[in-house]
Parts: structure tokens; C-alpha cells; sequence
């Protein structure tokens, strides 16, 4: 069998920094993928390599998409998860990825992560997530971090989080690559729990705006910002045209107050 890392072009790349996404339990409202694919359109990156799915997905989980237009098959698409590159600027490179948490063989799923690391020399990667929480919807989207040492967090003024229980394929990551000698930074956006939407804008962009100095990259978040006023506006009509809810929302104010 051929290897599940296929590779679309192989550039020469100076010590890129990677960033990398999960779909799935890492992913929250979509904030993390949907974060890493405005970045990659914002600096116009290119196809670089993936991960051929076979070996870590149960397809009746995750199935392939079909596009089917006046009867006819116009598209099949498989779950990839893809690897993009782009040169941030004239001095530095990004590789994006925008990927699935696998079902199976993580493990073996790791190796070719760590496979792509090692061939581009990486030695520095931010990860980005997302997690449900007892947060205020009206108030800015919170970013905690956890890092492979504390320094960073407190070089790029972020808050610590702490937290012991289950973890996703960012977790296994994280830590594969802190053992690798490789700088692991991860930023997770803290959203409601009580509101549904998906994706979302405001979590994304709390996201970009931490991780832009970071990345050293300029980025135009002016319509991801506009998506997000309209997010906020529809959730506080959910909240103000539902009783059960408006009731929690008080209670979770009061609840910040007292503290």
C-alpha cells in the first residue's frame, strides 16, 4: 500500500511555522477550521499535501460528499485532510492544516504529521481549537492557551489554562511534537455551550486576532469582524425569543457579578 501522506509538490521551504486545525471534537462551532481556512485564502495558499483517509475514518461516520447537478455525478469528494503553504512575507513561510480528527490509528495518523514536520524542518507550530463552556454569548470570545513551555505564554501575553481529563488529536499532537524538540503553542476559543451555531464567525475571529502577531502575518479581518456583529445579533435574538433561555443567561450574569 502507498503511503497515507501524498505529497502535491515538494517546495523548499525556510523552517516554516505550521498550523494546524482539527474538524471534530477539537472544533466547536467550526471556529478552528474555519479560523485556518480564512487565514490560508487570506495569504493565497497553495495545495501542498494530504492524507489519503482509507486507513483512519469509518466512512459510514464520516461519509464522502457527492454533488450531483440535473441527474449527473459533477463531484465525489473524500475527507481529506489537507496541507496548505504560502510565503507569509518576503523573510517567512506558513503551512496550513485543515484536517479531521481520525476515528482509528491515531497513532499511525501522528506518524504523518510528524512525517510532513520532518521533511519541511518545522520547528515551530500553533495549534487552533475550540471548546463549549458556561461562557456570557455577549461578551468577547475568550482565548486561553497551553504551550510546550511557559515562556511562550507569557512572551505573547496569553492565559494559561489548566485542565486535566479527556483529549483530541490535538492533545496527542501537542505532545508528540514537544518530545520532537518542536515549539507547540495552542490557542483555544472558549464558546456557549447553550447557543448552537455553526460555524462560528466570532470564535474564529477571537482566534485570528491572537494569532495574527503570532503567525507575523497581516490578515483582513474586516469581513470575518462584519460576520461576526451578525452572529452576535443573531444569537441575543435566539436568547430574547426564548424564556428557558433568557432565564440561564440572567443566571449566568449573576454568577460572573458575584465573583
Amino acid at each position: 500500500m502507498n503511503e497515507p501522506l501524498r505529497w502535491q509538490v515538494r517546495p523548499q521551504l525556510r523552517e516554516p511555522l505550521l498550523v494546524l486545525s482539527f474538524e471534530g471534537w477539537n472544533d466547536a462551532g467550526e471556529s478552528a477550521t474555519t479560523a485556518a481556512r480564512y487565514l490560508a485564502e487570506q495569504i493565497g495558499a497553495a495545495p501542498l499535501a494530504e492524507i489519503d483517509p482509507e486507513l483512519f475514518f469509518d466512512f459510514s461516520v464520516r461519509r464522502p460528499i457527492v454533488t450531483v447537478e440535473d441527474g449527473v455525478v459533477t463531484d465525489f469528494a473524500w475527507p481529506l485532510s489537507r496541507f496548505l503553504y504560502a510565503a507569509a512575507d518576503e523573510a517567512h513561510e506558513l503551512v496550513i492544516g485543515i484536517a479531521i480528527e481520525p476515528h482509528l490509528r491515531w497513532r499511525l495518523f501522528a506518524d504523518q504529521v510528524l512525517a510532513l514536520v520532518d521533511q519541511l524542518q518545522v520547528r515551530r507550530t500553533v495549534m487552533l481549537g475550540a471548546y463549549l463552556a458556561d461562557v456570557l454569548y455577549s461578551r468577547p470570545v475568550g482565548i486561553t492557551a497551553v504551550a510546550s513551555d511557559a515562556a511562550l505564554l507569557e512572551r505573547h501575553g496569553l492565559e494559561a489554562t489548566r485542565y486535566e481529563g479527556p483529549t483530541g488529536v490535538i492533545g496527542m499532537l501537542g505532545q508528540l511534537l514537544r518530545e520532537r524538540g518542536v515549539e507547540v503553542l495552542a490557542l483555544w476559543a472558549g464558546l456557549p455551550h447553550y447557543i448552537h451555531v455553526t460555524p462560528n464567525p466570532r470564535g474564529a475571529l477571537a482566534l485570528l486576532e491572537r494569532a495574527e502577531p503570532i503567525l507575523d502575518v497581516k490578515l483582513d479581518l474586516d469581513p470575518l469582524r462584519a460576520a461576526a456583529r451578525e452572529c452576535e445579533q443573531s444569537m441575543s435574538q435566539m436568547v430574547s425569543g426564548d424564556a428557558e433561555l433568557s432565564e440561564y443567561v440572567r443566571e449566568l450574569k449573576r454568577r460572573e457579578f458575584a465573583q
